[in-house]
C-alpha cells in the first residue's frame, strides 16, 4: 500500500513539473478551461513526456435574469 501511494505521489508531482514548464503557474486561471487545464496536465503526469498535451474547454451556463 505504501508502493502504490509513493507512486501516486512521483505521479502528480511529475504532471506538476510538466504544469510548471509549460507555464501555467504564471497567474491564477482566468476561466475554468484554464482551472481545468491545468488539473488535467498534473493528473496525466509522465504522460504529458509521451505527447499527451490535455486542453479542457467548459462554458458555465449564466445565470437566469
Amino acid at each position: 500500500m505504501r508502493i502504490l501511494g509513493a507512486l501516486i505521489v512521483i505521479w502528480l508531482i511529475i504532471g506538476g513539473v510538466a504544469a510548471w514548464q509549460r507555464g501555467y503557474f504564471g497567474g491564477a486561471p482566468g476561466n475554468c478551461a484554464e482551472a481545468g487545464t491545468v488539473a488535467i496536465t498534473i493528473a496525466a503526469g509522465p504522460l504529458n513526456y509521451m505527447g499527451v498535451n490535455p486542453k479542457v474547454s467548459c462554458e458555465l451556463p449564466q445565470p437566469s435574469q
